[in-house]
């Protein structure tokens, strides 16, 4: 029996399965979120990969932003609740999760048992967000892939005064235009990302330990910037791009179980 977690977000989809003693027994990320084909080929993939076939699925939740649009799960819980329930689970000594999307930054409470106390969002503004992120490595013409280790390369941060997106691009662009060394201005779009983030989790109230999750959380320029804003150390759990989907997958084995479908 096969327990599946689908966290749709707003530019990838992320799946995660387990079985009745909660190993994961197999995964997939595609780089394309809600209204796309990607929720199909996540689950293509995944079971591509695994062998497993749709009559070894057991149950499904989906969450993330397009979780209402996929008609293919049993039930959908807010990317919240998934985050906390995978960090919780893989992380179980985190009191505050940082999770920066595509389209949104949250910061959560959570208690000793990985119960959501309190929660912040950014959704107004793509300032903070995995997308500012896609908008400046365009300018830069770099792979967002390589922006944390071209980060360690800059000599110095330069200021990046603007948190719109729009205003922050014109920006980035007159620096590249006075000659700029590109590490240099990473930097500075990566403090710009973390004061922005950094604000939003003292307006929740932070307490240790402090994870971040979320696509983002795989630039380790991010981390570092974000951790001298925070004066904290952050934990950074396994394939954090997968922690919603996780979450959702283990609350997938709780439902099916309360529903007497796992024997």
């Amino acid at each position: 029996m096969v327990y599946l977690g689908i966290d749709i977000g707003s530019s990838a989809t992320k799946l995660v399965a387990i079985d009745q003693d909660k190993d994961v027994v197999g995964s997939s990320v595609v780089q394309l979120g809600t209204g796309t084909s990607g929720v199909d080929q996540a689950i293509d993939q995944f079971y591509k990969s695994t062998g497993l076939k749709q009559s070894d699925i057991t149950w499904i939740i989906a969450t993330g932003y397009g979780r209402v649009h996929f008609g293919g799960a049993n039930e959908q819980i807010s990317e919240i609740s998934c985050h906390a329930k995978g960090v919780h689970f893989l992380c179980p000594e985190v009191r505050t999760i940082i999770d920066i999307g595509g389209q949104d930054t949250k910061v959560t409470r959570v208690d000793g048992k990985g119960i959501m106390q309190n929660f912040t969002m950014n959704d107004k503004c793509a300032a903070g967000t995995g997308r500012f992120l896609d908008v400046m490595s365009k300018v830069l013409d770099v792979d967002i892939s390589s922006m944390g280790d071209m980060d360690a390369l800059a000599e110095k941060t330069l200021t990046i005064s603007n948190t719109c997106t729009v205003f922050a691009e014109s920006e980035v662009i007159s620096k590249l235009a006075a000659g700029c060394a590109i590490p240099d201005v990473i930097a500075g779009i990566h403090e710009s990302v973390s004061r922005r983030v950094a604000g939003l989790a003292f307006r929740n109230g932070i307490k240790p330990k402090v994870a971040l999750t979320g696509g983002v959380a795989q630039n380790t320029g991010i981390i570092r910037s974000l951790e001298r804003e925070l004066e904290e150390k952050l934990v950074i759990p396994p394939n954090p791009q997968l922690t919603g989907a996780l979450g959702a997958a283990l609350f997938s084995l709780q439902r099916a179980r309360n529903t007497k479908v796992h024997p």
